[in-house]
């Protein structure tokens, strides 16, 4: 069966499914011009005996993707052995169907199981002999994994301890599951979004598949809501290719718009531009072109804020925990409290009366634990939406809007640069808060982080300039108010030469 014919049967299929089976299950098929492409970047061996693992197989379009191009190129392989796993007993029809014509074709073993993948591959891993599915070591496995968190307390958490994994979500579960499952120098193509790259909830996953394998291939789809368009998903989505037991090398780096592929672009980067070698949290950075290797271009930025003695920090006011402390309007025995709504063009607006959210916060002995001194501070967003240009917004916190307040509150929503949880000097706070929105600072960001949220770990990763540096841009910025990120560069390279 050809790949065009399978995807109208994909489409008419996933058209079909409940729309709550299909939430429950995150079952998102593979469109066949993705399935294909992701199938072209293996790199195939001279073995004879081929063993694929597809985890999450739908209706069969990876492994269609796959069989096709072993017939297409005419690879000289023996015989194909297909594990497909698919927890949905409605779909094995369909799987079956797609499957089954490739026999004509190749020598092909097909096993469809339709048992829990995770909790299959444990039980192999940890040697259960009285498991019905038996695995053996693949030599290719193929991936387009569920997307759904997984809880500290639930099952597959206890499962994947049993063998060495602390994930927090089924798509890195199934990603590092199937890479336990491969044969040295075997190979993994897995579609995943980018959410992994960064952030402390993914370092154990980053740290475990950096371990047991070697980057090959990255590619990246500029289009959040291109490569799963049929089901309206809106996510930043990578291909990966990984070798088991591989020894690192330069990384080819591609990308295009969406699953056309019609603006193909592809480059080789050393991979320390990917992961740093001196980076705790193992940052995956993702270039998005050749001679746009940040971090090279701008060598003087090599201060991280601890090396400036500052220190970035969640807003500790979480509103629904406090809210008999909270108030609408600001009273005698209160301070303010800052949300991301109280500032505007990078400058505070407060208070706001027309807006839903408390413009004061009491203090007392409940609240005083979560107060800063009222101080100059850099506040960053933690939250932008997915259509706006920019990912990192700081404004200045500036203490003169406060009508004397000796304290402040910082709702969640923000992170805080201060100085031991006080202010900082005026012109630091200006320019620490022009640097971070730089243009050079947002493709920096955009190097390593897919998703809209700014976490403190992200700032705390963020090279800075000097302090010094960092002052006179403060100075600048301070007579320069209203300027374009692009002016800031451009002020920033005059600070340096």
């Amino acid at each position: 069966m050809q790949l065009a014919a399978i995807d109208k049967i994909r489409i008419s299929v996933s058209q079909s499914l409940p729309l709550k089976r299909k939430q429950q299950l995150s079952q998102y098929f593979t469109s066949a011009n993705i399935a294909a492409f992701m199938a072209s970047l293996f790199n195939f061996k001279s073995e004879k005996k081929i063993r694929l693992l597809d985890a999450g197989a739908g209706i069969g379009v990876l492994s269609a993707a796959f069989l096709d191009r072993c017939i297409s190129e005419k690879l000289n392989f023996n015989t194909i052995e297909l594990d497909a796993f698919e927890i949905d007993n409605n779909l094995h029809q369909h799987l079956y169907n797609t499957l089954i014509g490739y026999r004509n074709y190749v020598d092909l073993t097909i096993r469809i199981i339709g048992s829990d993948f995770i909790y299959t591959a444990v039980n192999w891993l940890r040697g259960n002999l009285f498991q019905e599915n038996k695995f053996r070591k693949y030599t290719y496995a193929i991936l387009n994994p569920p997307y759904k968190k997984i809880k500290n307390n639930s099952q597959y958490r206890l499962k994947l301890r049993y063998i060495g994994i602390e994930t927090v979500n089924l798509y890195s579960a199934f990603t590092a599951v199937a890479l336990s499952l491969l044969e040295k120098k075997g190979q993994l193509v897995a579609i995943i979004p980018r959410s992994f790259c960064n952030g402390p909830y993914y370092r154990q996953f980053r740290q475990y598949i950096l371990r047991r394998s070697a980057i090959r291939r990255i590619h990246l789809f500029h289009s959040r809501n291109k490569a799963f368009k049929d089901d309206d998903v809106l996510q930043e989505n990578i291909i990966i290719l990984l070798e088991c037991n591989g020894s690192q090398d330069d990384v080819l780096v591609s990308t295009s718009t969406d699953d056309t592929f019609d603006d193909l672009n592809m480059f080789k980067v050393p991979f320390d531009r990917i992961v740093s070698p001196d980076d705790p949290e193992s940052f995956i950075h993702i270039p998005i072109s050749n001679d746009e290797d940040i971090r090279d271009k701008f060598v003087q930025f090599r201060y991280l804020l601890d090396n400036i003695g500052l220190t970035v920090s969640t807003g500790p006011v979480v509103d629904f925990r406090v809210k008999k402390h909270l108030c609408m309007v600001p009273e005698t025995d209160t301070v303010p409290l800052i949300y991301p709504c109280h500032f505007y063009n990078g400058h505070v607006k407060w208070p706001i009366f027309d807006n839903k959210k408390p413009n004061a916060i009491r203090v007392n002995q409940d609240t005083k634990k979560w107060l800063y001194p009222n101080g100059y501070y850099c506040a960053v967003r933690r939250f932008s939406s997915k259509e706006e240009k920019r990912r990192v917004v700081a404004s200045v916190v500036d203490p003169h809007y406060f009508n004397g307040a000796s304290m402040l509150g910082f709702e969640n929503h923000l992170n805080i640069i201060h100085c031991n949880k006080k202010g900082l000097p005026c012109e630091l706070a200006y320019g620490l808060a022009a640097y971070l929105n730089s243009e050079f600072v947002d493709k920096l960001f955009r190097n390593f982080s897919g998703h809209t949220q700014v976490n403190a770990t992200d700032l705390r990763s963020i090279s800075f300039p000097a302090k010094d540096i960092l002052i006179k841009l403060g100075k600048w910025a301070i007579v320069n108010k209203k300027v374009m990120s692009t002016e800031i560069d451009r002020q920033l390279m005059r600070l340096i030469k």
